[in-house]
């Protein structure tokens, strides 16, 4: 491919990124225009004898802002360390439910009254479920009437 001199790869939905770096290639560079606006200095390094006038790159801005040097997140910007928030809940969620069957374990009469009152709820969401929710008509029961 040392004499080519041209490439149309126009109508492929091709979606590669573009470097002619190192390539000894001589000239002016394209016109930054269209797709040849995206590329930046690095797509031409290398080439001593190609006459590009690119501005400088200027670094994009982080995703996310980086956390200090010390560790701590006084949540600025509105940030919250996911990792800590999601341990911090387990480890809540999990003491709770400790706590919950520690105390049912401990006294009966609550114990007692815990039960009941599930069972009170799951009959409750039953009904409230069979009394709300359409019944298929192949599922109804049709009444004859004499």
């Amino acid at each position: 491919m040392s004499q080519i001199e041209s490439l149309d790869l126009s109508h492929n939905n091709l979606s590669a990124s573009f470097s002619v770096a190192y390539n000894n290639l001589s000239g002016k560079c394209p016109q930054k225009i269209t797709q040849f606006s995206t590329f930046d200095e690095n797509s031409y390094q290398g080439n001593l004898f190609l006459n590009c006038t690119l501005p400088l790159l200027t670094p994009k801005p982080p995703l996310r802002p980086t956390t200090s040097d010390d560790g701590d997140d006084d949540g600025e910007d509105g940030f919250i360390d996911m990792e800590s928030f999601y341990a911090s809940s387990g480890v809540s969620f999990i003491m709770v439910l400790l706590i919950i069957a520690s105390v049912l374990y401990v006294n009966p009469y609550w114990k007692q009254a815990w039960f009941y009152y599930v069972g009170v709820t799951i009959t409750g969401c039953y009904y409230f479920v069979v009394d709300h929710l359409p019944v298929p008509t192949r599922y109804k029961v049709w009444e004859l009437r004499i």
